[in-house]
């Protein structure tokens, strides 16, 4: 077979098959998040549609599809329906250069788990994540509503705010590994007390608290804020569109996860198991501490939540490069 050919092949299949198990992850993450919650309030969750409620999100998907989608008569037609795609793709092809595992062995030819490996793989991530504002600002503006205006705005504030910290929080990490391919950073990760969650523990304290506050999460959903604005910047989203923001914020929750396995905790380094095993348990801790926290903290005021991001935060995660500087040169 032409390797050209075979290339392009093998890089179709992988898109189509990384695709299709991130929606898949995504669309039970739903059903995760509800039987979680649940049993922490002492409640069983989703518990009628299949065993254990495990069709759940197919029933969700389904009434998505077939719900009237209302688009408001005074809102902007065109960017009221972009939006939701600005928010969806952003956070989708964000997976491109994740590595999942080392190479395995398919039909004769050595296959990488992931879909690129590129020398900026970081400054891809973070340029492609900054995109997912806009979608949220467009959908806020485009409503013609001054509840989805205010939590458009509201969105912007905080996913600005938290990206300054958020960014310089694994610059640390860069100086160790003096590379932006996330397939370096894994490889130094060679052992358990080579993670860089060990060399770098306020980073990574202040990466997941600045990735919770990006993804719109508890206790950092001030954005969607329903006591106050009755669901925030997708207050006029119907049907699908309203679906594809939803699967937007978790996209990212899996995103930031993902991330923070891959930068912290070795990404699929491990014994005994398949690495994409150990990546995807990795993960999975991370997505669990995303659903506890927020069955368990209550929501920041917003004056609380720009002070911390800019006045605790901003100042640690420069203190933190400073401090790495300081024991490199030592």
């Amino acid at each position: 077979m032409n390797p050209t050919f075979l290339f392009i092949l093998i890089t179709v299949i992988k898109v189509v098959v990384i695709v299709h198990i991130f929606m898949f992850i995504l669309s039970y993450l739903t059903w995760a998040e509800r039987k979680l919650l649940g049993h922490i309030q002492a409640r069983l969750g989703p518990k009628n549609v299949g065993p254990f409620g495990l069709l759940q999100p197919i029933a969700d998907g389904i009434k998505l599809l077939f719900k009237e989608d209302i688009i408001p008569a005074q809102a902007n037609k065109i960017l009221f329906v972009i939006a939701p795609v600005l928010s969806f793709i952003p956070a989708l092809i964000v997976f491109a250069v994740i590595p999942f595992g080392d190479k395995v062995t398919l039909f004769g030819q050595e296959i990488d788990l992931i879909i690129s490996d590129i020398n900026v793989g970081l400054l891809y991530i973070f340029a492609i994540t900054a995109l997912g504002v806009y979608g949220i600002a467009i959908a806020g503006w485009a409503s013609n509503s001054k509840y989805s205006l205010l939590g458009g705005l509201r969105s912007m504030a905080q996913m600005i705010s938290y990206e300054v910290s958020y960014t310089l929080s694994i610059v640390g990490i860069l100086m160790l590994a003096g590379s932006l391919s996330l397939v370096d950073i894994v490889k130094m990760q060679d052992s358990f007390w080579h993670m860089f969650i060990f060399k770098q523990p306020l980073a990574f304290l202040i990466y997941l608290i600045c990735g919770i506050a990006e993804t719109n999460r508890a206790p950092f959903d001030l954005p969607e804020a329903e006591t106050e604005l009755v669901a925030g910047f997708h207050t006029e989203y119907s049907s699908m569109k309203f679906g594809m923001f939803s699967i937007a914020e978790y996209a990212n929750v899996v995103n930031v996860s993902a991330i923070a396995t891959t930068l912290f905790l070795g990404g699929w380094q491990g014994p005994y198991l398949p690495p994409v095993v150990w990546f995807l348990l990795k993960m999975s801790a991370f997505l669990f501490l995303f659903i506890w926290l927020r069955a368990t903290l209550p929501r920041f005021r917003y004056d609380q939540l720009m002070k911390f991001g800019w006045q605790v935060l901003l100042p640690l995660a420069l203190l933190n490069i400073l401090i790495t500087a300081v024991i490199m040169i030592i």
